[in-house]
């Protein structure tokens, strides 16, 4: 079975997560979400991409 998750909704559930369970506070939430929105915005964006997508590839041929 091959589950695909959104990274948006895997980091959204996760920030969520966090601020509800007080591991972070509302404020960095928000520098954390506007640091990847503008990060996305520039040169670093297909970098990042694709090194989370060799990372999941990588987990995901560790099942076998």
């Amino acid at each position: 079975m091959i589950l695909s998750i959104s990274a948006v909704l895997l980091f959204g559930t996760g920030t969520a997560f966090a601020i509800r369970t007080k591991s972070t506070s509302f404020g960095a939430a928000i520098v954390v979400f506007l640091f990847g929105f503008y990060a996305a915005a520039t040169g670093a964006a297909e970098p990042i991409t694709e090194i989370v997508t060799a990372t999941a590839h990588a987990i995901g041929s560790m099942r076998g």
